[in-house]
C-alpha cells in the first residue's frame, strides 16, 4: 500500500522585530565589551592587582595622618622601573586650627637632590619658620619627584584643593624635554597635552595597568632588552639627544610646558589658593655644552661657550654673560631649560592674580661674580649646592612675607645669615651629597673620571655617608649612629645638630623634641630649649616634660609661662613631691612682676623679685634684678646683700 507524504507543518507567523527591539539588542551588543571591562576591573581590584594611584593615602605609621602615595608617580612613566619616589612627609588628615599648610611641587631640584633630606629648600624654609614662629604649627609637605615635569605638577594640583593648602610652592621646568612624558623622553606617548592627559586618566584603571604591563613585557621579549638600571636615570630617560634651538620639537616642549602650567594656575586660582612659582636657574659659566652642533659657528654651542670664556677673561662681563646664555640655548642636549621657560613663567604669573613670581634667578645673580651663574651656587647643570638651596628658600620666604602668608609684625626673625649658620645639615648629609655628585658626574653625559680615593682611615661621617650612597644603611639609622657617636664624645652641640636634623624629618616625634630641649638646656640655649620642650609637651603631656619646662622658664624669668606647666606637674606628680610651696612662690612672682612692669624704677619690687628667685637658687634671674637695682642705687644695702648671696651661690 503506497504511503502518502506527511502534510507540511503550518507556517510560523514571523513578525518583524520592532525598531525598539533592534535598538535594545544593538545597545546590549555595544555595552557587552564595557560590561566585560567593568567586571575585569572589579576582579583585578578584588584580587589586588595593580595600584591605587591617587596622590595621598592613610599613613600606616601615624593614625590620623595622610602621606604621599608611593605609587602616585607610576602613571607618569611608561616604564614603571623608572618611576621615582618622594619624601612621604605625613600631615594631619584633619587640618588643625591655626596650622599653616604648604604643599611643594616640582622636580629633582625641588626635592633637594643630591642631599635629599635637609638640604632641600623646603627644609631650610621649614627650619626658619619654626624658629621665627615657635608658637605656630607649620606643615610643609614636599610632593616633588625626580625625573618628572609639568604633567606631574598639573596632575598633582588637581587633587590638592581638598586638603586645604594655604599656599603652593612650585619650582619646575628643567625636565620638560626628558622628564616623564617629555617630548624628547623615552616615556613620550604623544605631543598633544590633551591626548597625554586622556591616557593618564585611563592609567588609573587596573585594566589599563594590566594592558600596559603586558605590552611592556612583550616589548622586552621582542627586543630582548630591559631598562639597564646600572645606567643613570638621565641616560635612561633621554631619547632624542639632539633637539636644535627653535626646532619643532624644541617648540613642542615650550608649548607643552605653557599648556600644563596655564591649566595648573587655573585649577588653583579657581579655588583661591595662592601659588608661588620660581623662575629657573642653571649653570652658565662652569659647565660646557653637553652636545654642540658642528659646522656653522652661529649655531655652535661650543663656539659661543669659548667666546664667553674669552670675554670673561678679558673683563668684558656683559658680553660674556650673553655668550654663556646663548651657549646654553644652543646646547642640543636639553637638560637645562631654555630662557623661553622663564618667559612663560613670567607671562603666566602676570595673568593670574593668585600667582606670585619668585625671582630666584635674581637672588642667584646677586651672589654670583658679575651676575653670571656658576659653581658658587650650583653643583653641575641645574642642581644648587647647599648655599644655593639656602638662597632658593630665602627667595620663597621673602615672597611669602610680601604676600602676607606669613606676617612677622616686627617680631625678631631668624636672619638669612643666622639660618646659614644654624641650619642642622650634618657632615654626613653634606658628604652624601658630594659623593652622589661624584657618581653622577662620572656617568653620562658628564663622563668625568672619579677622583682617586685618599689613602687614609675614614672618619665616622665619611663611613656613614658612604653607606648611605650605596644603600647599606638608612638615613634614620645613620643619624642615630652619628648622634650616639657625638654623645659618646661628649659633644652636645653636634648631638643637638643631629637631633634637630632628625626633627625636620620626623616633626611629630615627641621624644626627639624632648631630647633636643634637654640638649639645648645643657648648651644654655634656653629659648631654643623652651621651643622644643613646648612642642614635646603639646604632642605628649608628661610630668617630666612639664617639670623641665617650668624649671627652664623660671630660669629665664618667665613665671607667668611657667605656672601652667607647674600646675600640670603638681596634679600629675608620680614622685609625690609636694609642689604647693613652689606654686605659691611662682604665683607671687607673677603678681610682683605685673606690678613691676608698671613701675620699673621701683627698687623694692626689684629686690623682692631677686630675693624670691634666690630662695630657689635661681642665681641667673636674681642677678638680673639685683643689677637693675644697683644701676639706680649703687649703695642699696638689700641689693648688696643679695649680690653677696648670689656670688656665694655661684661659688658652691
Amino acid at each position: 500500500m503506497k504511503k502518502t507524504a506527511a502534510p507540511p507543518p503550518p507556517p510560523v507567523d514571523r513578525k518583524p522585530r520592532s525598531q525598539k527591539q533592534l535598538r535594545l539588542f544593538k545597545g546590549i551588543a555595544l555595552l557587552l565589551p564595557f560590561l566585560f571591562l567593568a567586571l575585569l576591573e572589579g576582579a583585578l581590584r578584588l584580587f589586588g592587582y595593580g595600584h591605587d594611584l591617587r596622590l595621598f593615602v592613610e599613613d600606616s605609621q601615624h593614625p590620623g595622618f595622610l602621606v604621599m602615595n608611593q605609587f602616585a608617580s607610576q602613571k607618569y612613566f611608561t616604564e614603571t622601573a623608572n618611576a621615582t619616589f618622594g619624601n612621604f612627609e605625613p600631615f594631619r588628615k584633619h587640618k588643625a586650627d591655626g596650622t599653616l599648610r604648604i604643599f611643594v611641587l616640582g622636580e629633582s631640584t625641588t626635592i633637594g637632590y643630591p642631599y635629599m633630606h635637609n638640604g632641600s629648600f623646603h627644609r631650610w624654609l621649614q627650619y626658619r619658620l619654626t624658629r621665627t614662629f615657635p608658637e605656630k604649627e607649620f606643615e610643609i609637605i614636599n610632593l616633588a619627584l625626580t625625573a618628572v615635569n609639568s604633567y606631574t605638577v598639573f596632575g598633582f594640583a588637581q587633587e590638592l584643593a581638598a586638603y586645604q593648602p594655604d599656599a603652593v610652592l612650585v619650582y619646575t621646568g628643567h625636565n620638560e624635554y626628558y622628564g616623564a612624558l617629555g617630548v624628547g623622553s623615552t616615556s613620550s606617548i604623544a605631543r598633544s597635552p590633551k591626548l597625554v592627559r586622556f591616557v593618564l586618566r585611563l592609567r588609573e584603571y587596573r585594566v589599563m595597568q594590566l594592558i600596559g604591563n603586558v605590552v611592556a613585557s612583550l616589548k622586552r621579549t621582542v627586543s630582548g632588552q630591559s631598562p639597564d638600571l646600572r645606567e643613570n636615570l638621565m641616560k635612561r630617560m633621554a631619547a632624542d639627544q639632539q633637539i636644535p634651538y627653535q626646532s619643532a620639537v624644541y617648540q613642542q616642549g615650550i608649548d607643552q610646558f605653557a599648556t600644563n602650567m596655564n591649566d595648573f594656575f587655573q585649577v588653583l586660582s579657581e579655588q583661591n589658593i595662592p601659588v608661588f612659582i620660581s623662575n629657573l636657574v642653571s649653570n652658565e659659566k662652569d659647565l660646557k655644552p653637553f652636545v654642540s652642533a658642528s659646522g656653522n659657528p652661529a649655531r655652535s654651542a661650543q663656539a659661543h661657550y669659548q667666546l664667553a670664556k674669552t670675554n670673561y677673561a678679558s673683563g668684558r662681563f656683559k658680553e660674556a654673560k650673553q655668550a654663556y646664555v646663548q651657549a646654553k640655548e644652543l646646547d642640543l642636549l636639553r637638560f637645562r631649560a631654555p630662557e623661553a621657560m622663564n618667559q612663560t613663567i613670567q607671562a603666566l604669573a602676570n595673568r593670574y592674580p593668585h600667582v606670585t613670581l619668585v625671582d630666584t634667578k635674581a637672588y642667584f645673580a646677586q651672589h654670583s661674580p658679575h651676575g653670571i651663574l656658576g659653581q658658587e651656587t650650583l653643583l653641575e647643570h641645574v642642581h644648587p649646592n647647599l648655599f644655593g638651596y639656602a638662597l632658593l628658600s630665602d627667595a620663597f620666604y621673602e615672597s611669602l612675607k610680601k604676600r602676607r602668608i606669613i606676617t612677622t609684625d616686627g617680631r625678631p626673625e631668624l636672619s638669612f645669615a643666622q639660618l646659614r649658620q644654624q641650619m642642622p645639615i650634618t657632615d654626613v648629609d653634606s658628604l652624601q651629597g658630594a659623593y652622589e655628585m661624584m657618581i653622577l658626574r662620572e656617568g653620562w653625559p658628564f663622563n668625568e673620571p672619579m677622583p682617586p680615593e685618599e689613602k687614609r682611615p675614614k672618619t665616622i661621617e665619611e663611613q656613614l655617608a658612604g653607606g648611605l650612597v650605596v644603600k647599606q644603611i638608612s638615613w634614620h639609622d645613620a643619624m642615630n649612629q652619628l648622634a650616639a657617636h657625638y654623645a659618646n664624645a661628649n659633644n652636645p652641640a653636634k648631638t643637638l645638630q643631629v637631633t634637630e636634623a632628625l626633627l625636620l624629618e620626623y616633626p611629630h616625634d615627641a621624644g626627639l623634641y624632648t631630647q633636643a630641649g634637654k640638649l639645648a638646656v645643657t648648651l644654655d640655649r634656653n629659648d631654643q630649649a623652651v621651643t622644643y620642650l613646648k612642642k614635646a609637651f603639646q604632642l605628649e603631656n608628661s610630668f617630666e616634660r612639664a617639670q623641665q619646662l617650668f624649671i627652664t622658664l623660671l630660669k629665664q624669668d618667665r613665671p607667668d609661662e611657667a605656672l601652667p606647666y607647674l600646675q600640670y606637674a603638681s596634679s600629675h606628680n608620680p614622685s609625690g613631691f609636694n609642689l604647693n610651696e613652689l606654686q605659691s612662690f611662682v604665683k607671687q612672682l607673677v603678681r610682683i612682676k605685673q606690678q613691676y612692669s608698671k613701675d620699673t624704677t621701683n627698687v623694692d619690687l626689684s629686690n623682692q623679685l631677686a630675693a624670691g628667685y634666690l630662695k630657689f637658687a635661681n642665681a641667673r634671674a636674681a642677678t638680673k634684678y639685683v643689677q637693675k637695682t644697683l644701676r639706680q642705687d649703687r649703695q642699696n644695702p638689700i641689693a648688696l646683700k643679695l649680690n653677696q648671696q648670689i656670688q656665694s651661690l655661684k661659688n658652691q
